[in-house]
């Protein structure tokens, strides 16, 4: 039995080919499931399933206490500039326009997909913020704002124990194989990629030319990155095993969809949305290196919590959220938790809050989701005001780089992670990215400096192919 759509409601365009099929596509596809022990490092288990060639196309997410990995497609959505897209493996296309936000389509084509207990996975670009803005003329030519699929094969290991899902039953046998043999040991030896130099000179007239912004009460607040290039072949999985093993990340992915690979520790997310409603945002902002030496890492958190640019770029941040949520939330439901709280995240120390409340009636996780997207952490204040900055003084279009990998259920449930601490593949090339939050009192030193301390997060982890 192959998934299919329902039919479209009136006023949404909709492919001439989806309309002719989509009778033959009316039964709904459900997944066989199977629950074993996974014994070993869930790490090496996760990575053993990706490495196994059942597909090329796939996400390994993990969350606190929660990896999951996803293989195949069972359909995927893409976003353009225009049009919302999906595609049945075997199945109809459909196709429509949006005008408004984006993401209403994306809820839309998920809503008729006919497989039960589905889970998405995938990323969203940064340039998504542009469209949803209103802000066509910002995005690249061609750029791909969303990627989306929802696999036909998944394992969730949590707690020693594993629940693989697959439309194909054949697999489930495989796969349970895979989980219960011990995982080979395998020593990877990093590479070190150099990040001092790369665009250093650029980078610092960006942040000077962005503190003159600011002093003309353009914004108050934004993030410029600058590229740093890997001119070696890229161990994407050996760079994952080595990087998980000595970061501390909020969320962890490796992913491959259409073309585009990459690894990361993500410090913070974006949204979690959970199935009753309750909206999470984490911002961070104010960094320092994090030491070795438990003695330097005294010092370096009482000067973050006395700096005072430090302290007003992250106070600002978190008063973009809990305004963001004050809007989507039901009254007197926003609370800020954990305010200014130091969490470690792998080479840096930051300056942490957690705000969250209550969706009204009516709100979706893709409304949550769409309203905080980009973390203002990795945009600007205002974030309207911070686009065309950004634009202005980055080199290279972002893509991947502070957007999200996310992961959306059926159940309503909706996680995602904020794409900083990554490397990244494509077209051949393989790159790190990092930034830094410019405010007035901004010195462009400083910020180069605090580029390269997150940088070592994923470059001194690097693993030659």
């Amino acid at each position: 039995m192959t998934a299919g759509i329902h039919p479209e409601p009136l006023g949404v365009t909709v492919s001439t080919e989806a309309l002719l099929l989509d009778e033959q596509f009316t039964g709904r596809l459900s997944y066989h499931e199977l629950e074993v022990d996974a014994p070993g490092d869930p790490l090496l288990v996760s990575t053993r399933l990706v490495e196994s060639g059942i597909s090329d196309t796939h996400v390994l997410y993990e969350r606190p206490g929660a990896w999951a990995v996803a293989l195949g497609a069972l359909a995927e959505i893409t976003l353009t500039p225009s049009e919302a897209v999906l595609e049945l493996v075997d199945g109809p296309r459909t196709s429509l326009r949006w005008t408004d936000s984006p993401v209403d389509r994306v809820a839309e084509l998920l809503e008729r997909l006919a497989i039960d207990g589905w889970r998405a996975y995938g990323w969203a670009a940064f340039e998504l913020a542009y469209a949803h803005a209103g802000m066509p003329e910002l995005i690249p030519d061609g750029e791909t704002l969303l990627h989306l699929v929802v696999p036909h094969t998944e394992v969730r290991i949590a707690d020693g124990r594993a629940t693989i899902r697959s439309t194909n039953p054949d697999l489930l046998d495989t796969i349970r194989a895979l989980l219960v043999t011990p995982a080979p040991v395998r020593d990877y030896e990093p590479s070190p990629v150099a990040v001092e130099h790369s665009n250093a000179d650029a980078y610092r007239a960006s942040v000077a030319a962005a503190v003159e912004d600011i002093r003309e009460r353009r914004l108050q607040k934004v993030i410029l990155s600058r590229v740093v290039e890997v001119d070696h072949p890229v161990d994407l999985v050996g760079t994952y095993v080595v990087g998980r093993q000595r970061n501390t990340p909020a969320r962890s992915f490796l992913i491959s969809m259409g073309g585009l690979r990459a690894t990361g520790f993500s410090p913070e997310i974006v949204a979690e949305v959970d199935e009753t409603g309750w909206v999470t945002t984490q911002p961070l902002a104010g960094t320092r290196e994090l030491s070795i030496l438990d003695a330097d890492n005294t010092d370096l958190r009482a000067d973050l919590l006395s700096d005072t640019k430090e302290i007003f770029e992250h106070a600002i941040s978190v008063k973009v959220s809990w305004e963001e949520l004050t809007e989507l939330c039901e009254p007197g439901s926003v609370v800020v938790d954990d305010y200014m709280a130091i969490k470690e995240r792998g080479s840096v120390q930051h300056l942490a809050s957690s705000v969250s409340g209550q969706l009204t009636a009516g709100r979706n996780p893709w409304q949550a989701f769409i309203t905080l997207f980009p973390a203002v952490t990795a945009s600007g204040i205002p974030k309207k005001a911070a686009y065309p900055v950004i634009q202005r003084h980055e080199t290279h279009p972002r893509g991947l780089y502070s957007g999200a990998v996310l992961t959306v259920d059926q159940s309503g449930a909706l996680d995602a992670a904020l794409v900083l601490r990554t490397i990244f593949q494509r077209d051949g090339k393989t790159w790190l990215r990092a930034g830094a939050g410019i405010v007035e009192q901004s010195r462009p030193e400083r910020e180069l400096e605090e580029t390269c301390e997150k940088l070592r997060s994923v470059a001194l982890h690097v693993v030659r192919a």
